[in-house]
Protein backbone atom coordinates (compact mmCIF):
# COMPACT_ATOMS: atom_id res chain seq x y z
CA UNK A 1 0.00 0.00 0.00
CA UNK A 2 1.28 3.78 -0.43
CA UNK A 3 1.09 6.33 1.70
CA UNK A 4 1.53 9.87 1.89
CA UNK A 5 4.12 11.59 4.86
CA UNK A 6 4.14 14.85 6.40
CA UNK A 7 7.06 16.39 8.30
CA UNK A 8 7.77 19.21 9.91
CA UNK A 9 11.41 20.84 9.65
CA UNK A 10 12.91 24.24 11.20
CA UNK A 11 14.65 25.29 8.02
CA UNK A 12 15.11 24.48 4.69
CA UNK A 13 18.70 22.92 5.29
CA UNK A 14 17.17 20.73 7.81
CA UNK A 15 14.21 19.96 5.35
CA UNK A 16 16.78 19.00 2.15
CA UNK A 17 19.04 17.00 4.34
CA UNK A 18 15.82 14.73 5.91
CA UNK A 19 14.82 14.53 2.25
CA UNK A 20 17.50 13.28 0.90
CA UNK A 21 18.60 10.77 3.70
CA UNK A 22 15.47 8.95 3.11
CA UNK A 23 14.94 8.91 -0.55
CA UNK A 24 18.66 7.83 -0.57
CA UNK A 25 17.82 5.09 1.75
CA UNK A 26 15.23 3.99 -0.48
CA UNK A 27 12.50 4.73 2.03
CA UNK A 28 10.65 7.26 0.61
CA UNK A 29 10.17 7.20 -3.38
CA UNK A 30 10.19 11.34 -3.60
CA UNK A 31 9.87 14.33 -1.31
CA UNK A 32 8.48 17.44 -1.42
CA UNK A 33 9.63 20.57 0.43
CA UNK A 34 7.46 23.98 1.05
CA UNK A 35 9.10 26.85 2.24
CA UNK A 36 8.29 29.45 4.43
CA UNK A 37 5.09 28.09 6.24
CA UNK A 38 3.49 29.58 8.84
CA UNK A 39 3.06 27.84 11.70
CA UNK A 40 0.63 28.33 14.97
CA UNK A 41 0.62 25.59 17.73
CA UNK A 42 0.30 25.09 21.14
CA UNK A 43 3.33 24.03 22.95
CA UNK A 44 3.98 23.88 26.98
CA UNK A 45 0.69 25.46 27.60
CA UNK A 46 1.29 28.69 25.26
CA UNK A 47 0.37 29.03 21.41
CA UNK A 48 3.53 29.55 19.42
CA UNK A 49 3.87 30.89 16.33
CA UNK A 50 6.70 30.12 13.89
CA UNK A 51 8.28 29.69 10.39
CA UNK A 52 8.26 25.93 9.80
CA UNK A 53 9.44 23.87 6.34
CA UNK A 54 7.22 21.20 5.50
CA UNK A 55 8.36 17.95 3.56
CA UNK A 56 5.62 16.13 2.02
CA UNK A 57 6.43 12.85 -0.03
CA UNK A 58 4.99 9.28 -0.97
CA UNK A 59 6.28 5.99 -0.05
CA UNK A 60 4.80 2.62 1.37
CA UNK A 61 3.53 1.41 4.19
CA UNK A 62 5.84 -1.17 5.43
CA UNK A 63 8.55 1.81 5.90
CA UNK A 64 6.71 3.73 7.77
CA UNK A 65 8.54 2.52 11.28
CA UNK A 66 11.99 3.34 9.53
CA UNK A 67 10.83 6.77 8.11
CA UNK A 68 10.00 7.84 11.80
CA UNK A 69 13.45 6.33 13.47
CA UNK A 70 15.81 8.45 10.43
CA UNK A 71 13.70 11.29 11.01
CA UNK A 72 14.03 11.13 14.61
CA UNK A 73 17.75 10.70 14.67
CA UNK A 74 18.46 13.79 11.82
CA UNK A 75 15.53 15.69 13.51
CA UNK A 76 15.88 19.36 15.73
CA UNK A 77 12.61 18.92 17.48
CA UNK A 78 12.47 17.19 20.80
CA UNK A 79 9.33 15.52 19.17
CA UNK A 80 9.47 16.04 15.42
CA UNK A 81 5.78 15.69 13.62
CA UNK A 82 6.13 12.61 11.05
CA UNK A 83 2.18 11.43 10.13
CA UNK A 84 0.83 9.35 7.58
CA UNK A 85 -2.15 8.90 5.69
CA UNK A 86 -3.07 6.00 2.91
CA UNK A 87 -3.19 6.83 -0.75
CA UNK A 88 -6.45 6.01 -1.61
CA UNK A 89 -6.48 6.02 -5.62
CA UNK A 90 -4.31 7.72 -8.20
CA UNK A 91 -2.52 7.05 -11.02
CA UNK A 92 -1.87 3.34 -11.76
CA UNK A 93 1.56 3.99 -13.66
CA UNK A 94 2.87 6.47 -10.71
CA UNK A 95 1.66 4.28 -8.03
CA UNK A 96 3.94 1.78 -9.28
CA UNK A 97 6.51 4.09 -9.36
CA UNK A 98 6.16 4.56 -5.92
CA UNK A 99 6.76 0.83 -4.81
CA UNK A 100 9.24 -0.16 -7.12
CA UNK A 101 11.27 2.70 -6.43
CA UNK A 102 10.89 2.33 -2.23
CA UNK A 103 12.66 -1.52 -0.56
Amino acid sequence: MQILFYITTKNHKEAVKIASILVKKRLVACANIFNNVKSVFLWNNKISKSKEVIIIGKSIKKNQTKIISEVKKKHSYDIPCVVFTKILGGNKEFLKWITSSTV
